[in-house]
C-alpha cells in the first residue's frame, strides 16, 4: 500500500470497525480507531500495537476537529478514511419519533461526511488517500420497519458518489461497502427486538434474517475488513464511486 500510513477508523472498538481496523494494521498501517467510549476501544487496541484509541463523537464537528488534530500529531496525515461509525432503530414508520429519525441521519449520515470532511483537502494536496463508506444493503434496497436506517444509509450511498465524482482527478478514491447481516453485536441487538416485538425464539429470528442471504448465511466482519484492505491497495487504484455488495447475492 504505497504511501498509505495512517488510517482513521470510526467505530473501530467493536464489530465491523474493529474487523477494520484490525485488517488494516495487519496491511500495515497505523490505524487510529475511534467512538464515544473509551473501554471498548482501548480493549481493541491491546490486540494490535499498531491500533491507537481516541473518543470522538462523529456527530460534533468540533470533537471531529480534535480527533484530526491529536491523531495527526501523533502519527501523522491521516491517508485512509472508514467511516464506519453507525445505529440501527427499529419501529414501524408510523411510529417513528422525530427524534429518532434525526438522531439516525445525524450519526450515519452527517457523522459520515463530518468523518470525512477534514481530510479531503490534505488527501487533495498530496494527489492520494482512500475514503470507505461503510453503508449496508439497506443502501442498496428497501427494508421494513427501519426506515431511518435505509434513508441514511442511501443518503451515504449519494454522498459517496458525489465525493468519487468530485475528487476523480485527485488520486483520491471514494468507495462505499454494503454488507448484509453481519455477525456482530448489532445482529444480537437486532435478534432481541424481534425476539421481543414477536414473541419468536433467538433461533427462529436468526434464521429469519439469515433467509435474505442466498447463501444461509451471515457475514462476517472478517470479510468486510478484507474489502476495505483491497480497497485501500494499490491494485484497486481505478475503483471509485463504487457501492460493493458484500451480501452472498442479496443485492448488487
Amino acid at each position: 500500500m504505497t504511501g498509505l500510513r495512517h488510517a482513521l477508523v470510526t467505530g473501530g472498538g467493536s464489530g465491523v470497525g474493529r474487523a477494520i481496523a484490525h485488517a488494516l494494521a495487519d496491511a500495515g498501517m497505523e490505524v487510529t480507531i475511534c467512538g464515544r467510549g473509551m473501554e471498548a476501544l482501548e480493549a481493541a487496541a491491546k490486540e494490535y500495537s499498531r491500533l491507537h484509541p481516541i473518543a470522538a463523537d462523529v456527530t460534533d464537528a468540533a470533537s471531529i476537529a480534535s480527533l484530526y488534530k491529536q491523531a495527526e500529531l501523533e502519527r501523522g496525515a491521516i491517508d485512509v478514511v472508514v467511516a464506519n461509525a453507525g445505529i440501527a432503530i427499529s419501529a414501524p414508520a408510523a411510529k417513528v419519533s422525530l427524534e429518532d429519525w434525526k438522531r439516525t441521519l445525524d450519526v450515519n449520515l452527517t457523522g459520515a461526511f463530518l468523518t470525512v470532511q477534514p481530510a479531503l483537502s490534505g488527501m487533495m494536496a498530496r494527489r492520494s488517500g482512500r475514503i470507505v463508506f461503510i453503508a449496508s444493503t439497506a443502501g442498496l434496497k428497501g427494508y421494513g420497519y427501519v426506515a431511518p436506517y435505509v434513508a441514511s444509509k442511501h443518503g451515504v450511498i449519494g454522498l459517496m458518489r458525489a465525493l468519487a465524482a468530485e475528487l476523480a482527478r485527485t488520486g483520491v478514491t471514494v468507495n462505499a461497502v454494503c454488507p448484509g447481516y453481519v455477525e456482530t453485536e448489532m445482529l444480537e441487538r437486532s435478534v432481541e427486538r424481534i425476539v421481543e416485538k414477536t414473541g419468536r425464539t433467538p433461533d427462529e429470528a436468526r434464521a429469519g434474517l439469515m433467509a435474505c442471504n442466498p447463501q444461509g448465511r451471515f457475514i462476517q466482519p472478517e470479510e468486510v475488513g478484507s474489502v476495505v484492505r483491497w480497497l485501500c491497495s494499490d491494485g484497486s487504484a481505478s475503483v471509485t464511486g463504487q457501492a460493493l455488495s458484500i451480501s452472498g447475492g442479496e443485492t448488487w
